[in-house]
């Protein structure tokens, strides 16, 4: 009896391919939208407290120094729960409790409007946030095929963009007519509302999916120092890291930047902070999709993926570096736009980046790795920049050091994810296919010279320059299955 070639293809395309019509219709499309939403929730939720800082500061008394600490107090916990949540648990009962514990979180500071009821549901916040994004990505890999996750990856980072967009105006309305209080109480109200329809639509997809997919490496489980420790799944954790450095600024210290040193008005600054996330989503929306499709045409994850991650934070990096030094106002506002809002496109793509090295069994737990070191900065930047401000000759003097320090964090990281994501080559050296249509396990003699070839091309897989590895060697069939012994 003839046995199945080691080139068969894995499981998770063999398991989706059995439920084409509920994994690529509508559902899974609705489950985007929600996760989407789930994303816009989570980043009004974080950004509250930053277009509150002002009213929050002058009613408390508090110095620059204490709020960047209160604003720090939100990382504290974020990474340590990326990290110890499971990916083994349901995805529906995972994001209703993140949801719920959103609302809690909010509570606090209704009652007692102080130092520690702030920094107490910061750091609950800040842990209830912490696997959102990763285990979220996770869920919606579930339901879309590996060359497909373009668009629904650059929609759920969208989200972040839009929960920006939208909650910069809304919550900077609500606490101008009616105080900040107002803003963590509708806040509240939302995170429940998403909650309870969450529990009503979501459930896992096919893709991946634990207990019905196995993982690309034929079922086996590989060494997490193997995952973690590649030049691919490093220089994604770097462009996530320097990216992050830069939100977490932009979440903590731009209102207060507009209002205090640019000398707008709280609805002035509400608008730029929404045209600068209305950019990001711009590129989020147009960048993926279009790498996605250069990834059908063959052109490889390094140069389709891996290479936009650091040209993007890099780019971002110089703009912030030259805001000290740019005092027009048109261009100071156009190197804003390009410094906060142009390392957007990073955060969907260092997932597919890492996604494209790891099997889809240890995918979610990977995820909420590469998730928690990537955003440490969130527990590092706020602080820092408060105590810069503090401790310069002047406020503008500070911001012009927090800007610079930023900006050679992000450029340090842009070059660290250029030079190492190559998704191609550490697949091959894991034993895992690319993730390409198609593309089996790796079979032996298929490395090459050359670490980035693209196995696909002809000569990738042996020594003669012309032989095509998808045509049938000898000894083969041509159906891939090995011949009946004699």
């Amino acid at each position: 009896m003839a046995e199945p070639s080691s080139s068969a293809p894995p499981r998770e395309t063999a398991v989706a391919s059995s439920r084409p019509k509920e994994s690529g219709g509508r559902h899974a499309w609705l489950i985007a939208a929600m996760i989407v939403t789930f994303m816009l929730v989570n980043y009004a939720d974080k950004s509250v407290l930053g277009l509150a800082a002002v009213p929050i500061m002058d009613e408390l008394g508090i110095s620059n120094s204490t709020y960047g600490l209160i604003s720090s107090s939100y990382a504290l916990l974020f990474s340590l729960s990326g990290l110890i949540v499971s990916a083994r648990i349901s995805s529906r009962v995972l994001l209703f409790t993140m949801a719920v514990l959103w609302a809690v979180a909010q509570l606090p500071v209704l009652f007692v409007a102080s130092v520690p009821a702030l920094v107490a549901g910061r750091v609950l916040l800040g842990a209830a946030e912490g696997p959102a994004a990763s285990m979220s990505m996770h869920a919606l890999y579930k339901w879309f095929p590996a060359d497909r996750r373009g668009l629904p990856s650059a929609l759920q980072i969208g989200g972040a963009a839009l929960g920006t967009l939208v909650a910069a105006p809304v919550v900077t309305g609500l606490i101008t007519a009616f105080g900040w209080r107002s803003a963590f109480l509708v806040l509240t109200v939302v995170s429940l509302v998403w909650a309870l329809v969450w529990w009503r639509v979501g459930h896992d997809g096919p893709y991946g999916e634990t207990g019905t997919a196995v993982s690309a490496a034929g079922g086996r489980r590989l060494p997490y120092r193997s995952l973690l420790l590649n030049g691919t799944v490093l220089g994604s954790i770097a462009g996530a890291f320097g990216a992050s450095w830069a939100l977490s600024l932009s979440h903590a210290w731009l209102p207060a930047y507009l209002r205090e040193e640019l000398g707008m008005t709280p609805g002035e600054g509400a608008t730029l902070i929404s045209v600068i996330s209305a950019f990001s989503l711009a590129l989020l929306l147009s960048v993926p999709p279009l790498l996605d499709a250069l990834r059908r045409r063959g052109v490889s994850d390094r140069r389709s993926t891996g290479v936009p991650q650091g040209v993007a934070v890099a780019t971002a990096a110089l703009a912030m570096t030259a805001l000290p030094f740019v005092e027009a106002q048109g261009a100071h506002l156009v190197l804003l736009a390009v410094a906060f809002g142009g390392h957007a496109i990073v955060f969907p793509l260092h997932y597919m980046t890492a996604s494209a090295v790891v099997p889809p069994l240890q995918r979610g737990a990977v995820f909420g790795i590469v998730a928690a070191t990537g955003t440490l900065p969130g527990l590092i930047a706020p602080f820092v920049t408060g105590h810069l401000l503090d401790s310069a000759a002047s406020e503008s003097a500070g911001y012009s050091q927090a800007f610079l320090l930023t900006g050679a964090v992000m450029l340090a990281c842009g070059l660290i994810a250029l030079l190492t994501i190559r998704p191609e080559r550490d697949a091959r050296r894991l034993g895992l296919n690319t993730g390409r249509p198609g593309q089996g396990p790796r079979q032996p003699g298929a490395a090459t010279g050359n670490p980035d070839a693209d196995p696909r091309q002809p000569g990738a897989a042996t020594g003669h320059p012309d032989a095509d590895p998808r045509q049938p060697g000898p000894g083969s069939q041509a159906d891939g299955s090995k011949p009946l012994a004699q």
